[in-house]
C-alpha cells in the first residue's frame, strides 16, 4: 500500500470516528437533529423563499421573488416547551443597502397561515451592529432584552433591567459578518436566555403571566425588504425535563 493512499485512510478513519464520537455526544445529552441536511422535510414555507442549498437550509428573498411580509419556515415535528436549541447561521445582504435580518422563533404561534406567519419570542439576528441577540417578540411586545442586558418583565408588562450579561459592543465584535456563527437558545419556565458564539447575550424572566409563552412552534425567519440571504445548519434540539 503506498504511504499517500495508506495516511488518506488514515485521516478518513479519524474523521469518522471523530464524527461518531461528536453525534453520540450530542444523543447523550439528548440532542436531536431537526434538519436532515438534504430536504425541507419536517419544515414548512414559502417554496418562492425557502430551499436546502449545499446542504443547508437556505432563505432568499430577490427582486423577482421578495418577501411580502415577514415571513417563516415552520417546524413541523412538534413544538417546543422548555429546551435547548443549538444551530449555525450566516446572513448575507442581497444588494449595495446592506440590510439582512433573520431570526429564530420559539413558543410562537401561527398567526397567518397562508404566508407562514409567526408571533412570539425571537432570538434577533442582522447583518448590522444592534439587533443581533436580542429578546425581540415579533408581532407583540416588541424589544424585551437588548443585547447585553438582564431584565424582568413584570406582572403588570414593565420591561426592567436588572443587570447585565456582557457588553454589547464586545459581543458584536465577536460575531462575525457574512460567516457562520453559533447560537444556542434556552428556554426554561419563564427564564430564557440567548448565546453567541458562546457570549451569553440576554437574560430574561418574563413574570407577566398574561403574555409570557410557555410553549408553542419553533421557526426561521426571512425579512421583509432589500434582498438577502439567510442559512441555517447543525439545527439540533433537546427538551430539558
Amino acid at each position: 500500500m503506498k504511504i499517500k493512499s495508506f495516511a488518506a485512510i488514515t485521516l478518513g478513519a479519524a474523521l469518522f470516528l471523530q464524527a461518531a464520537a461528536t453525534f453520540a455526544a450530542d444523543s447523550e445529552r439528548g440532542f436531536k437533529s431537526i434538519f436532515n441536511g438534504k430536504d425541507l422535510s419536517g419544515w414548512d414555507g414559502s417554496p418562492d423563499l425557502w430551499s436546502v442549498k449545499d446542504g443547508v437550509i437556505t432563505g432568499q428573498t430577490t427582486p423577482e421573488h421578495p418577501a411580502k411580509e415577514n415571513t417563516f419556515l415552520i417546524y413541523t415535528n412538534g413544538t417546543v416547551t422548555d429546551f435547548e436549541l443549538r444551530c449555525k447561521f450566516k446572513l448575507v445582504p442581497g444588494d449595495a443597502k446592506g440590510f439582512a435580518n433573520s431570526g429564530v422563533q420559539y413558543r410562537s404561534k401561527v398567526v397567518k397561515p397562508s404566508y407562514w406567519v409567526i408571533s412570539g419570542y425571537q432570538a434577533d439576528m442582522e447583518a448590522g451592529p444592534t439587533y443581533s441577540g436580542i429578546l425581540y417578540e415579533e408581532k407583540a411586545r416588541g424589544i424585551l432584552a437588548k443585547r447585553g442586558e438582564r431584565v424582568v418583565i413584570t406582572p403588570e408588562g414593565k420591561v426592567t433591567v436588572t443587570g447585565s450579561v456582557g457588553d454589547s459592543k464586545e459581543i458584536e465584535a465577536g460575531i462575525k459578518k457574512g460567516d457562520w456563527n453559533d447560537y444556542t437558545i434556552l428556554a426554561k419556565g419563564n427564564h430564557l436566555q440567548h448565546f453567541i458564539n458562546g457570549k451569553q447575550t440576554i437574560d430574561v424572566t418574563d413574570e407577566q403571566e398574561a403574555k409570557a409563552a410557555k410553549s408553542g412552534v419553533l421557526a426561521l425567519q426571512i425579512h421583509a425588504g432589500p434582498p438577502m440571504m439567510v442559512q441555517f445548519k447543525d439545527l439540533k434540539l433537546r427538551t430539558i425535563e
